[in-house]
C-alpha cells in the first residue's frame, strides 16, 4: 500500500514555526546586545559611539546592523544606564 501525505497542510505548519522562531530569535539577540553594551560600558565608563559600535562588532556573535546597535543604545540611554556627555555628545557614560 502506497499512502500518500498532503504536502499543503505540511507546508502550512512550516510557515507557522518559521514565523515563531525569528521573533523569539530577534529578542534574544536584543538582551545579548544590550548585556553586551553594558558590559563595555561597565569595563570602560566613557566611551565613544563609533568606538562603542566597534567593540560590539567584535564581541557579537551574529550578523547585527548598525540600526539595531543604535535602537538597543537608545533603549539603555532612556532606561537610564547609559547617559551622553555633556560636552561632547557623541560619547556616552556609564551610570549604574
Amino acid at each position: 500500500y502506497r499512502v500518500r501525505v498532503p504536502l499543503v497542510s505540511t507546508r502550512e505548519n512550516l510557515g507557522s514555526v518559521r514565523a515563531a522562531v525569528p521573533e523569539q530569535v530577534e529578542e534574544d539577540r536584543r538582551h545579548l546586545i544590550e548585556a553586551a553594551i553594558v558590559r563595555i560600558m561597565k569595563a570602560r565608563k566613557t566611551l565613544s559611539h563609533r568606538e562603542l559600535i566597534g567593540e560590539l562588532f567584535k564581541q557579537l556573535r551574529f550578523p547585527v546592523t548598525p540600526a539595531d546597535l543604535k535602537k538597543r543604545v537608545e533603549s539603555l540611554l532612556d532606561r537610564e544606564y547609559l547617559e551622553r556627555d555633556e560636552a561632547d555628545r557623541d560619547t556616552y557614560k556609564y551610570l549604574a
